[in-house]
């Protein structure tokens, strides 16, 4: 596993879609996290724009991108997609961009919506930036900071 910076405090994490692309928002210092409104997403290419404006208000360090492996563990289309999303990310924004395992995590954002409101209808009620909230907040327990204020001695690169 490589070393996360421990500079990298705040970031935007993106469930990928080709229609809608959810979006969260999180902070590494309190490992709190929160959705925001998905993006809209034409054979998943986002309006660049409306991510630029997003970015631009969040000012988050880095991104992370959901990957949707298949169960095995292997690539599939989509996650073959979403890395590529990543890149350009990456690219584009001149920020850290690192991809997550997202196994389940829709199914798991699905559960927690029909658990809180017995809602079933998911294309109205989106789940995306459940869904990124949940890449996240995983990523963040994944790679928790390893500064003083963790409780824990900075570790050697």
């Amino acid at each position: 596993m490589s070393h996360i910076p421990d500079r990298i405090l705040s970031l935007m994490a993106f469930d990928f879609g080709t229609k809608r692309i959810g979006v969260a928002v999180g902070q590494r210092i309190s490992g709190s996290s929160r959705e925001l409104s998905p993006l809209k997403a034409k054979d998943g290419v986002p309006d660049w724009d409306v991510l630029d404006k997003l970015v631009a208000e969040w000012k988050p360090d880095a991104f992370v991108v959901g990957l949707p492996l298949n169960m095995d563990g292997t690539s599939s289309e989509m996650s073959l997609r979403a890395a590529k999303f990543a890149r350009k990310l990456e690219g584009r924004l001149h920020k850290p961009s690192y991809t997550h395992d997202e196994r389940l995590s829709s199914y798991e954002a699905k559960g927690i919506v029909m658990a809180n409101s017995n809602e079933r209808d998911f294309g109205r009620h989106s789940v995306d930036g459940l869904a990124a909230r949940l890449i996240l907040e995983s990523w963040m327990e994944a790679h928790p900071r390893q500064t003083e204020a963790s409780g824990s001695a900075p570790q050697g690169e």
